[in-house]
């Protein structure tokens, strides 16, 4: 800060009846007097201001008349002053008993305006700078603002972005702002190096990473950016991949980015030490609070003896046993892993240890980052709140709901003390990215040509944390329309509330067209963290039109008398158990995802069943360094009359989403009417199972995200309960338990605009009258 000039030579009478010595850049100090014996004035007068009111600049003084001031109330007020932002200049002189304070006001600034930018916009700069339109001009704030717009510029890659400005005045003491910027060439990596890795290639280590060799589409994702903080976080994950698979002595030697100025490319190198490999040895529980029986955790203990070493086991038994503890009535208690590494044997043996803990309470939560999404979003993750007692498992627990959510790029919580000793400050800072996809899909078969849809999703409406879906598709003969909206914390509690609204139309069977149209109302709820249970009320009502009577289409004989009123209306509850523990739900390599359903129809309407399905897919790495991934898949329904016999609607149709190869409702029993193909009559009972192996493609970088895959699918479906009386002349085909097979390859590309898939398949067990459908293909994008 400094002071006028004139305040050096203050006058020497003020001088030796005040006491004081006025030396430079505002430092006052008394000569020969005490702080006691300081000055005193009776009068303030403001000088040098035309805009700002007197009654501004005296406001912001340590000084009033008739009150005895010294040199620090001086350099304070001349402090304040400067800090309005409002002047260039402060002069404070002692003239007599009058203080005297000259000020030299700001430029107003008029405008400001952006030059030479295209890759980002004026909106977006706006952001970063804090120069304003009728703000007051403030050198040091201006040179901020260059160095904001350049990180700005560095955050997309174009780190050797130049930024200079130009003052252009105006009348009435203002001024126009112009930051003049030179974008330059996107810094680019060029490559990704590791050293010292043995047990896993630098490919697989690429996937663990978000930092990204620059390609083709890099420009899309900003993956290919370099930024220190995220090399950080990289090593982080790093840790975090080899300590899950035995690895508990790895450590990250160094990692930097050396950049090539004449390319204008970055090239990273991470030096790793591995280490050895670790199994578990023995593990037990003990401790120390009395009223906890050690014994009766046991059963909670993720980690078995004998198998392989992970970080992530052991918090999830920590997790368990602190749940447990905590319902028993002690909620500081702390349970703490203790290993015993033998590095002859390689194994680590873990005791967790249950002992009292610290007792703090937590002051209280801040939220910081969220651009888009509300704070109550972040907060409901958490299963505590402010006075409630401080738990790290708990805080772990929902760190890892909000990554969970997919609704940021990153997510930290910290603590910070808090105004008492026992009291913590949590600190959540979050960076909201995308949540919305647009995707697209299609393929074609033998019997419908091409089929297309086109879908839109929102995981996070209105920072919310709502879903909405709207898809559309269809092909030659068929039409399907959905909205879907969730709630997912219904009055405030962890049950998912939503809705499905859908009309389908289906003109392939002879002679008819099918009209559907329903709503499916759905309460979801957690039982535990891989366990869920949704219940369901559907309502489906189903037009026919063509058909005046049952005679007048002897070919609709196969379909129940309910057809000759024109309309089947079905009210169906349900309730599914749903069990995951995928460790990622868009390209899983290891875990368990698993599904039953029954469902009950009757309740008065037209159809009364009980259908039974379930299904079960299983993930694992058949190869870690050369990350190859192998999939099981089972899954199987029946269906049961519970009142009068079942219409063929009513009957189970499996097709494409469950045999690739066929088209939907592509096997199982049919109608026919002499040769002429009626349409699919559904079955009673199905079966089906999947192997799958996938792999990143040869020859093709890693970072580009392209997979290839090969399967064989296989499929029955069988059993059918319409009446033969209802059959007329008609011949139904295909009620045994015939088996259909098929073979196939597809690539699979995790693209900037979201996974695309593509696949071939052949049937090789199927039946003359089977729908084919070989090639298929879906897509969708983030916004």
């Amino acid at each position: 800060m400094k002071a006028g000039s004139n305040l050096l030579n203050a006058v020497s009478a003020v001088a030796l009846t005040a006491g004081i010595v006025v030396t430079g850049a505002g430092a006052v100090t008394l000569a020969g007097v005490t702080v006691a014996e300081a000055a005193v004035v009776n009068r303030i007068d403001v000088r040098g201001n035309s805009r700002v009111d007197a009654s501004t600049v005296r406001g912001n003084l340590t000084i009033s008349p008739g009150a005895s001031f010294n040199n620090n109330d001086i350099d304070e007020s001349v402090k304040r002053l400067f800090a309005t932002g409002l002047f260039s200049d402060v002069q404070i002189n002692v003239s007599g008993s009058t203080l005297v304070v000259t000020v030299a006001e700001n430029q107003i600034i008029n405008q400001v305006v952006f030059n030479g930018n295209k890759k980002l916009k004026d909106s977006a700069l706006k952001n970063v700078v804090q120069s304003r339109q009728l703000g007051a001009y403030n050198d040091l704030i201006l040179q901020a603002d260059v160095q904001s717009i350049r990180d700005a510029y560095s955050a997309i890659g174009r780190s050797d972005a130049t930024v200079t400005t130009r003052l252009v005045p105006v009348d009435g003491g203002r001024v126009n702002i112009a930051f003049e910027i030179n974008e330059g060439d996107r810094t680019k990596i060029s490559s990704i190096n590791f050293v010292g890795n043995q047990a896993f290639g630098d490919g697989r280590l690429s996937d663990v990473i978000t930092t990204k060799k620059s390609g083709l589409l890099s420009f899309l994702n900003r993956k290919d950016v370099y930024d220190e903080d995220k090399l950080r976080a990289d090593e982080e994950l790093l840790r975090r991949f080899y300590y899950n698979r035995g690895y508990a002595d790895f450590r990250v030697i160094s990692s930097f980015a050396e950049l090539d100025e004449t390319n204008n490319e970055y090239v990273v190198t991470i030096t790793v030490e591995e280490g050895e490999r670790y199994v578990f040895g023995d593990v037990s529980v003990e401790s120390t609070v009395p009223g906890i029986d050690a014994e009766s955790l046991n059963r909670l203990i993720e980690t078995r003896s004998g198998s392989v070493y992970s970080a992530k086991d052991v918090e999830d038994t920590i997790m368990a046993i602190s749940d447990r503890v905590a319902t028993q009535g002690y909620p500081f208690a702390q349970i703490t892993p203790r290993g015993d590494r033998d590095f002859n044997n390689r194994t680590i043996s873990v005791v967790y240890l249950v002992d009292e803990g610290t007792r703090a309470y937590v002051e209280r939560i801040e939220i910081r980052g969220n651009t888009r999404t509300r704070d109550y979003v972040i907060r409901r993750e958490f299963d505590l709140s402010e006075g409630d007692a401080f738990n790290q498992v708990l805080v772990r627990r929902a760190k890892k709901r909000l990554e969970d959510l997919k609704f940021f790029s990153s997510v930290d919580i910290s603590t910070q003390p808090g105004s008492q000793p026992d009291r913590v400050v949590l600190i959540v800072d979050v960076k909201d990215q995308a949540t919305g996809e647009f995707g697209v899909g299609g393929g074609y078969s033998n019997t419908d040509g091409f089929t297309a849809s086109v879908d839109i999703t929102e995981r996070n409406f209105l920072g919310r944390g709502q879903f909405i879906r709207a898809s559309v598709g269809g092909g030659v003969d068929t039409r399907e329309y959905t909205l879907s909206f969730t709630e997912p914390y219904f009055l405030g509690y962890r049950l998912a509330a939503g809705f499905d609204l859908f009309k389908n139309s289906d003109a392939s069977y002879t002679g008819f067209t099918e009209e559907s149209q329903g709503i499916n109302l759905r309460l979801g709820a957690p039982i535990t963290e891989n366990l869920y249970l949704t219940t369901a009320f559907k309502y489906t009502q189903t037009k026919y039109t063509g058909v005046t009577t049952v005679a007048s289409a002897p070919e609709l004989a196969a379909i129940n008398r309910t057809i000759a009123s024109g309309s089947h209306d079905v009210g169906v509850l349900s309730y599914s158990l749903s069990y995951n523990t995928l460790d990622d739900n868009i390209l899983p390599r290891e875990g368990i995802s698993a599904k039953f359903t029954q469902e009950y129809a009757g309740l008065g309407f037209d159809s009364e069943y009980l259908k039974t399905t379930a299904k079960a897919s299983y993930f694992h790495m058949l190869s870690e360094s050369a990350d190859v991934i192998g999939q099981v898949s089972v899954g199987g329904g029946y269906l049961a009359a519970t009142g009068n016999s079942l219409s063929v609607f009513d009957h189970i149709f499996i097709g494409q989403e469950t045999i690739r190869g066929f088209d939907t409702r592509g096997i199982g029993p049919r109608v026919f009417n002499g040769t002429t193909d009626v349409g699919a009559a559904g079955g009673t009972t199905y079966f089906n199972g999947t192997l799958e192996v996938s792999a990143p493609l040869p020859a093709v970088s890693r970072d580009f995200g392209l997979r290839f895959n090969v399967f064989a699918d296989a499929a029955t479906l069988y059993g059918n309960s319409i009446s033969a009386a209802d059959f007329g002349t008609q011949t139904l085909v295909g009620s045994g338990m015939d088996w259909r097979a098929s073979i196939g390859a597809g690539i699979m590309w995790a693209s900037p605009f979201g996974p695309l898939r593509v696949y071939y398949a052949e049937p090789v067990v199927k039946k003359s009258y089977d729908d084919v459908k070989k090639f298929g293909f879906g897509a969708s994008t983030r916004f």
